[in-house]
């Protein structure tokens, strides 16, 4: 059943394409990073095509059009197909682009605040993901192990993520130039919001990526290349989304026989066993996260935590 009604429809369909400088949401996810663009893109996208029965995406929408019926019609939708944690994400995008919409004027601001006053659902508290155990991380690396253009790489991307923490679409922009084999200084020179930081891979992680390097050749360019079924190396970036890089490492988990698997839980892994020895804010400074709030969500030590911590008290 429709959310609202074919003439409410046709008021909130543009009837002629706007430029990119004028649409809200085309401002919004141009100040996004690429896998943060790809995510609040298909959320748009789905609340477009929810509120006008398929009618509109993204940019077909007239986002300044929406009042808060409209919103509050969104959010108990969306509440009864899809999970908490999920629905409040979609509903960031919906603030944002409203917000976006007041700042180029195409908005009033009573209009804007009662349209964006929607109240995030409650969600369990369970964390997303996990970290890996050392037997699942050695089954990823051994299966790894041999001189095939295409386990190389896929060791030395492996390495990256698990000894460097940082993002697949961090990874797909690496070049030859970042990383200094001499000390393995591995500069992320467009980060999460376009940051710049710097992180260091130990010499095991930079055994493979040497490994790697041997087959891939000292050409400039991408540090991660595509590599054909023929062992031919393209030297050539993954593309930005790191779709690619996920689908590889999830060919590999399947080849480990490692299940429950997600290609980000290897920046969990790393947060994990580094606050375990380190400081809160230099994880966070290593991990590339604008507040420390962020990396103790990556924390998935649990319990084991709380009892290593108690056993160093002393009585007296």
């Amino acid at each position: 059943m429709p959310l609202i009604s074919s003439e409410e429809i046709e008021v909130l369909s543009l009837k002629e394409p706007v430029p990119l400088t004028q649409h809200p949401a085309a401002v919004y996810l141009g100040s996004l990073s690429e896998g943060s663009k790809r995510t609040m893109g298909s959320s748009l996208n789905a609340i477009a095509r929810l509120l006008t029965d398929g009618k509109c995406d993204a940019m077909t929408l007239d986002w300044s059009q929406l009042r808060y019926r409209h919103t509050a019609a969104i959010r108990t939708a969306l509440a009864q197909r899809l999970e908490p944690a999920t629905v409040n994400k979609m509903l960031v995008a919906l603030r944002r682009v409203l917000k976006e919409a007041y700042r180029l004027d195409l908005m009033d601001a009573n209009d804007c605040a009662k349209a964006s006053d929607l109240k995030s659902l409650r969600t369990s508290g369970a964390l997303r993901g996990r970290a890996l155990s050392r037997e699942e991380i050695n089954r990823l690396v051994e299966s790894c192990i041999s001189l095939n253009a295409i386990d190389l790489r896929d060791g030395a991307v492996i390495a990256i993520l698990r000894g460097g923490g940082i993002r697949r679409d961090e990874l797909v922009k690496l070049t030859t130039d970042d990383l200094d084999l001499s000390d393995g200084e591995l500069i992320v020179r467009r980060g999460k919001g376009g940051k710049q930081r710097t992180v260091y891979l130990n010499e095991e992680a930079l055994t493979f990526v040497k490994n790697w390097l041997s087959i891939r050749g000292d050409a400039p360019g991408a540090l991660i290349c595509p590599v054909t079924k023929g062992n031919r190396v393209i030297v050539r970036h993954f593309a930005s989304d790191g779709d690619g890089i996920y689908k590889l490492l999830k060919r590999r988990a399947e080849k480990a026989g490692v299940v429950n698997f997600s290609p980000h839980d290897f920046r969990r892994t790393f947060c994990s066993e580094l606050l375990d020895d380190e400081d809160l804010f230099t994880v966070q400074d290593l991990a590339g996260h604008v507040s420390s709030v962020t990396t103790k969500k990556y924390d998935r030590r649990g319990e084991a935590r709380k009892r290593k911590a108690v056993k160093k008290l002393k009585l007296r």
